[in-house]
């Protein structure tokens, strides 16, 4: 190739470069898993696991959701009655992620709150109420991929939540963590097959509630 051509290539593939890397979203997509009742089993040949067994007839929860940044911002500003209402960006309730609403997958019924939740797709949201209690909320309502405001069926983060889908409701745990953390994340803790907990970790708060797997 030569020079007078490869300026033009290369100035090119520069501008493309820019324009990824613009297109690269503020808040990417996470997701949290667990894998239950399933059992490990020697494999006859290299599995490269540890242990060299494969885990075999599980069941999956997972949660979905969007990961916002922090960027020098405060997670949950706000006392009294302001409490939460900046994290909820004008919605009823906090959509516990960003962009999409975040979704609850799981092929095993779960009790959360003393409700049970038949295996199935739902939307996952939390009441601030204040900072040290907050709300965990199952709903049925469906998730729009793209917002949508003449969408009557179905939401697109918590915008136009109602309480009249909710499948359960509990009181979550609030600790206040010795460290900050930049990107919000889901985790499941203390796992078991008979269940364990959904956390949410941003900033200096990790909220958690316990569920158990249902019959």
């Amino acid at each position: 190739m030569t020079r007078r051509l490869m300026i033009p290539v290369l100035s090119l593939l520069a501008a493309a470069a820019l324009i990824a890397q613009a297109r690269r979203p503020l808040s990417g997509e996470g997701v949290a898993s667990a894998h239950i009742l399933g059992q490990w089993v020697k494999a006859k040949g290299n599995a490269y696991t540890l242990g060299n067994e494969i885990y075999q007839g599980g069941k999956w929860i997972d949660i979905t959701y969007g990961r916002p940044l922090l960027r020098g911002r405060e997670a949950f500003p706000g006392k009294g009655a302001e409490y939460g209402k900046a994290t909820y960006a004008d919605a009823p309730v906090w959509r516990a992620g960003a962009n999409v609403s975040t979704r609850l997958k799981t092929e095993v019924p779960l009790v959360i709150g003393g409700k049970t939740v038949p295996a199935g797709e739902y939307s996952l949201f939390i009441e601030l109420n204040r900072p040290t209690e907050w709300t965990f909320i199952v709903s049925s309502w469906p998730a729009q991929t793209k917002y949508d405001p003449s969408n009557k069926e179905a939401l697109y983060g918590a915008f136009n939540y109602t309480p009249d889908k909710d499948v359960a409701r509990a009181s979550m745990k609030v600790e206040t963590l010795p460290f900050t953390v930049e990107q919000l994340e889901w985790k499941f803790l203390d796992m078991s097959d008979k269940g364990g907990r959904m956390a949410v970790v941003w900033d200096r708060s990790m909220a958690s509630v316990p569920f158990t797997v249902g019959n």
